[in-house]
């Protein structure tokens, strides 16, 4: 199943009984595995905007068909090996980029199996498939979670790694194996390090629809909307100026931009590079809480909980190597910003919303 755009030649192959439209192109593409999911699918519209050409991967387990619509896409899954040496093949792809991942860490506490299979097990499939074929750099989709609790803040990229559950856990090997294919194989790895993506595409085309919905600023949203009843408020006595949680958080229209930065730095240097993504400036939960209430107009209801094990009082990253070595800035990452892009979104795509969590109550 495709969408594609400047089709050089098509065919349609099947491979074990599954049907894909391939396109027979010279012209080399990046691999977005993970593309139909929420970064992903950012980052492929970000690489078709500034004319990159790029093809989708995705078994749409958690991805949206729906949010693939500027590039090819292929559903399937990304240890299959057999397809992914087809698309890298067919597609000339010299360039990968790994999105494809469980990401609730309550989960992966509960059910860790399920994560090292997928995150760890279907990741090493996917990388033996393409170690020595045509694929020169890949860059991958970390986390923070690598680090663990912060033993500074912020936290630079020399934090020691310790991660403490099985999510960050899974991350870090990814992040091992990877420098050690870049030793064996020659491969350029670029490994990022998000704290937390948030917001939507500008134009309300894209945007994060999780189910379950677990991040903070699309629950306070959605909560808002009458979509859900209420966010749960996991403590209010950390060392902070109002008691709750402040985290970092970057527009996911600028971690595309810095994707790309990262690409055209491992293109030019052909040297491996990790780089945290976030801003160094935190919010609070109740900040977040008041400024969804700000800019929908309406009132987020929410219960007090007692704190949740684990959760540090303050998680910051220290963006000094991302600006100095990328010479950048984010540009839309002001928390306003991204509640206004997330309810734009959701405004936009109240018939998805719908069919999730079914019709909204009235929020005044």
């Amino acid at each position: 199943m495709v969408n594609g755009v400047d089709r050089d030649d098509e065919s349609v192959g099947s491979i074990f009984n599954k049907r894909y439209t391939i396109i027979m192109t010279n012209s080399p593409h990046i691999l977005v595995v993970g593309g139909a999911g929420y970064i992903g699918s950012h980052v492929a519209k970000y690489l078709h905007n500034i004319g990159e050409r790029a093809v989708v991967l995705d078994n749409l387990v958690s991805g949206n068909a729906w949010a693939v619509n500027h590039t090819p896409f292929v559903q399937g899954d990304m240890q299959d090996q057999m397809v992914v040496k087809t698309i890298v093949n067919q597609y000339n792809v010299e360039e990968v980029m790994l999105f494809a991942s469980y990401i609730n860490v309550g989960e992966s506490v509960h059910n860790p199996a399920k994560y090292y299979q997928n995150n760890v097990g279907n990741m090493i499939q996917f990388l033996d498939a393409v170690k020595q074929s045509s694929v020169k750099r890949v860059l991958f989709s970390s986390t923070c979670a690598v680090y663990g609790d912060p033993l500074t803040i912020p936290m630079d990229e020399a934090h020691v790694k310790a991660p403490i559950n099985p999510y960050g856990r899974c991350k870090s090997v990814i992040e091992d194996c990877l420098l050690d294919f870049e030793k064996a194989y020659g491969l350029t790895i670029g490994i990022l390090r998000y704290f937390n993506a948030a917001g939507a595409s500008e134009d309300g085309e894209l945007g994060e629809i999780h189910n379950p919905e677990t991040h903070l600023i699309p629950r306070a949203i959605l909560a808002a909307m009458g979509y859900i009843s209420k966010i749960d408020l996991f403590g209010d006595t950390y060392a902070t100026e109002d008691g709750t949680c402040i985290r970092d958080f970057i527009h996911v229209t600028d971690l595309a931009e810095v994707h790309m930065k990262v690409l055209e730095l491992c293109r030019n240097n052909s040297t491996s590079i990790s780089l945290n993504c976030g801003t160094g400036h935190g919010y609070s939960v109740k900040q977040v809480i008041h400024m969804v209430e700000k800019v929908l107009q309406k009132t987020v209801p929410y219960e007090q909980c007692s704190a949740r094990e684990g959760d540090a009082a303050i998680l910051l990253s220290d963006v000094q190597k991302m600006n100095d070595v990328l010479n950048w800035q984010p540009q839309r990452s002001d928390l306003k910003t991204i509640i206004e892009d997330t309810w734009k979104f959701y405004k936009q795509n109240e018939d998805k919303l719908s069919r999730i969590y079914g019709q909204p109550r009235d929020r005044h």
